[in-house]
C-alpha cells in the first residue's frame, strides 16, 4: 500500500466534491488529506488535491471511475510525475520565560514564522513538505503543544514536465 497524491480538475458546480469523495468512501478508501480551491485563473473550475493510500491497481481503478464523472475535466496521479508538494501547519505552543528562547531558536531553524504572541503561548506558522511538518511538531512537542491545525497537501507537477504532460484532459479528448 502506497500513498497517492491525486489532483482532480473539476467543473465548479454544486455537489462535485461530494461525488468525488463518494467514489472513495464507496470503495472503502480513506482520504488522508483533502484541499479544494477555485482556480484563480478560471473561476468555472476547481482543483481538488487529495491523498489516499492504496495499491497502484486500486488507485488506477478509482482514477478510471473519477474520469467517468461528468464534472471531472482532468486527473493527475502525482505518483507518475515529479512534483512540488507543500503543507502548512499552525501550532500554538505553550511558553514560559524558560522555553520562549528555545522556541525562538526552533522557529528560526525551521524558517517558520511567529504569527501570534500571548503571555503563555506563541503561535507559529510553518510551510513545507510532510516530513518537515512532522519534524517540527515532534521537536516542539516537549515544550507543550496547545493546539495544531494542519492543512491538506497541495501539489503540482514541476515546471520541467509541463511541456511533457502526458495526462490528457477530458476536454481535449472530447475535442478529438
Amino acid at each position: 500500500m502506497t500513498s497517492h497524491t491525486i489532483s482532480v480538475l473539476v467543473e465548479n458546480e454544486f455537489g462535485v466534491l461530494a461525488r468525488v469523495a463518494g467514489l472513495f468512501s464507496g470503495r472503502g478508501f480513506n482520504i488522508e488529506s483533502l484541499t479544494v480551491n477555485e482556480d484563480p485563473l478560471d473561476p468555472t473550475v476547481s482543483r481538488i488535491v487529495l491523498v489516499t493510500i492504496g495499491d497502484d491497481q486500486i488507485v488506477e481503478q478509482i482514477n478510471k471511475q473519477l474520469n467517468k464523472l461528468v464534472s471531472v475535466i482532468k486527473i493527475t496521479d502525482f505518483k507518475e510525475v515529479e512534483t512540488i508538494e507543500r503543507e502548512m501547519v499552525i501550532v500554538k505552543v505553550a511558553v514560559d520565560e524558560r522555553t520562549r528562547s528555545e522556541l525562538d531558536s526552533i522557529v528560526a531553524a525551521f524558517r517558520a514564522h511567529v504569527i501570534d504572541i500571548g503571555p503563555r503561548a506563541i503561535t507559529v506558522e510553518l510551510t513545507g513538505d510532510s516530513e518537515k511538518i512532522k519534524a517540527f511538531i515532534a521537536i516542539v512537542r516537549p515544550l507543550g503543544i496547545k493546539e495544531v491545525v494542519r492543512s491538506g497537501k497541495v501539489a503540482m507537477a514541476r515546471a520541467v514536465q509541463l511541456s511533457h504532460d502526458n495526462h490528457q484532459s477530458r476536454r481535449a479528448r472530447e475535442a478529438e
